[in-house]
């Protein structure tokens, strides 16, 4: 917030008041909330809130929502915020099995994917994988109108991307586009690609030029940044200049990707994968802006998880993440690991590390792990869920919970995964009777650390990966 010479950076400051601003409309959901309520709430002065709700709304992103009855003089107008004028893609890049959804502002999924994968199958297996998945949804989710959770506007004519046909659903009818010649114009209701005012701005050369008052951005998704800033960044331009499906839908920020760790979220590197020593020194996030065209974030998939609770908790009151306070999530499937969540922001560490939770060693002969070490966390409970035994795994995962909780004091521990929802009651009362049993010891007068199983299911890691770019646009700078 403080530019080189030390007064107060102008950009910095309107774009994060605008971040508050969008959060508010977001949290207020279809009701909407008034200008006053905005000012408020954000400590901003009511010029300044009409300032910027007058550029959210000239750019698409915020619009009238009524007017709600005044206690005094006239009735005031509340705005809302507009979900569909804003997307990101999440893809979860389990061991075994990619999961993809396509979020609009508010989180809502509007298409998913789901498909088996190979980690081990090598890059360019699993880079085709993300592209075809990526693509499919943009697609699918073009041929809907925005009223129904597309992206092409009702009535809209439309343009169909050269290319784009074999990336419609199989027995889908509609029209394809010339081989030569790029896009061309559909009938309204035809089942487009991608609406019109959408695909002009890249068949122009890129997004549309920014009005002069609109507040700027250092990065893709920079904390505070509004969509238009996101679209603006070089590394946004940079890699929308590759063309391709997505990178002709400006309202798609980018697509978000969670996987397995170690990794370096800050540079998009992976590390040596458990299990898959193979990815080491991947640079998977550079990789995949070159091929699809639009900017790409990369974490693992316990912090993407995390980010997507901590988020989720913020706008529905007791939706499962730590309140503002401090939460540890569990994610036990074909591996296991944690997402930690202080004062409602991820915490990943002074090297992005932090959460390799299954690798703390309980056995110092135990068995050997794929990390290298013996007796790991991880591999005596999928050992244990190996053997049908989800008492044993319960009662492990419970301890490695325990050893967290007495470390880092956190408020609550919340389960996920797929081996987790194939059997939650087992794993969310086997892991609290541990904590129960260590309270009692302890003689702690607060009681247990509760145990709860995460919402979301089995897509919240995907969810959770969409976030990476949705986040910093309202002030979680956490995101990417």
């Amino acid at each position: 917030m403080r530019g080189a010479a030390g007064g107060a950076n102008l950009l910095a400051l309107r774009s994060h008041n605008t971040a508050l601003v969008l959060d508010l409309l977001r949290t207020a959901g279809a009701e909407g909330i008034s200008r006053l309520e905005l000012a408020e709430r954000t400590g901003l002065t009511p010029q300044a809130v009409s300032k910027i709700t007058a550029r959210l709304r000239g750019e698409g992103l915020a619009t009238e929502a009524g007017r709600r009855a005044s206690t005094g003089g006239k009735p005031r107008t509340v705005l809302r915020l507009v979900p569909g004028a804003g997307h990101a893609l999440g893809v979860h890049l389990d061991r075994d099995e990619l999961r993809a959804v396509l979020v609009d502002l508010d989180g809502t999924v509007v298409a998913e994917r789901h498909a088996p994968l190979d980690l081990g199958a090598g890059a360019e297996t699993v880079l085709a994988g993300v592209a075809r998945a990526a693509e499919d949804l943009v697609t699918e989710a073009a041929l809907r109108p925005r009223g129904a959770g597309g992206l092409r506007p009702p009535g809209a004519e439309v343009l169909l991307p050269s290319g784009a046909e074999g990336l419609l659903p199989s027995g889908a009818d509609g029209p394809r586009a010339a081989a030569a010649g790029g896009p061309r114009a559909v009938a309204a209701d035809e089942p487009g690609a991608v609406a019109a005012d959408e695909l002009g701005a890249a068949a122009a050369g890129g997004p549309r030029a920014a009005a002069a008052d609109e507040p700027g951005a250092a990065g893709a998704g920079g904390p505070g940044s509004t969509i238009e800033d996101a679209l603006r960044t070089p590394v946004a331009e940079g890699a929308r200049s590759a063309g391709g499906v997505l990178g002709a839908v400006p309202t798609l920020l980018g697509l978000g990707v969670a996987l397995p760790g170690p990794l370096d979220h800050g540079r998009g590197v992976l590390h040596r994968v458990t299990g898959f020593p193979e990815w080491d020194g991947f640079p998977l996030r550079d990789a995949l802006e070159r091929r699809l065209g639009v900017p790409v974030v990369v974490d693992k998939d316990t912090n993407a998880a995390a980010l997507g609770l901590a988020i989720r908790d913020r706008g529905d009151e007791g939706g499962g993440g730590g309140g503002g306070g401090s939460f540890a999530y569990l994610h036990l499937g074909t591996g296991l690991g944690a997402g930690l969540v202080f004062g409602g922001g991820v915490h990943r560490g002074a090297r992005t590390g932090a959460g390799e939770f299954g690798h703390q060693v309980l056995q110092l002969d135990g068995p050997p792990c794929t990390c290298g070490a013996r007796g790991c966390v991880e591999a005596l409970c999928l050992a244990a869920v190996a053997r049908g035994d989800l008492a044993e795994a319960a009662r492990v995962l419970g301890t490695g919970a325990a050893n967290l909780a007495g470390l880092l004091d956190i408020d609550q521990v919340l389960l996920g995964g797929r081996t987790v929802a194939a059997a939650p009651e087992a794993f969310v009362h086997g892991v609290a009777a541990v904590l129960d049993a260590r309270a009692r010891r302890e003689g702690g007068h607060d009681g247990a650390v509760p145990v709860r199983l995460a919402p979301g299911g089995t897509r919240a890691v995907a969810e959770g990966a969409a976030q990476l770019l949705l986040a910093p646009l309202f002030g979680r700078g956490d995101g990417g």
